[in-house]
């Protein structure tokens, strides 16, 4: 059975968009929020930035962000595994 499609409306640094998903209502939100509160933050620091700019400043900051935590879960799996899985890699 498919799963139902969600529809929410949101606002991100003044402009209206309606996002669908598979996500919750709320989780929707808490993400278009999170994206808004980083362009504000952006924008406070320096005005001359157009939206558009803004908006790429911040995806390249979540990016960063992604990249960052990426890196940290991989040193971690690689810490939780088991020592002697490296040999079978190479058999």
């Amino acid at each position: 059975m498919a799963e139902e499609v969600i529809r929410v409306d949101v606002e991100i640094f003044g402009e209206y968009y309606t996002l669908k998903g598979n996500s919750s209502q709320e989780e929707m939100l808490a993400l278009a929020q999170y994206v808004n509160r980083k362009m504000i933050q952006l924008a406070t620091r320096n005005t001359r930035l157009s939206k558009a700019q803004t908006a790429v400043l911040a995806a390249l900051n979540i990016a960063d962000e992604l990249v960052k935590l990426q890196e940290k879960h991989d040193n971690l799996v690689r810490l939780l595994e088991p020592e002697g899985n490296d040999d079978k890699k190479d058999s």
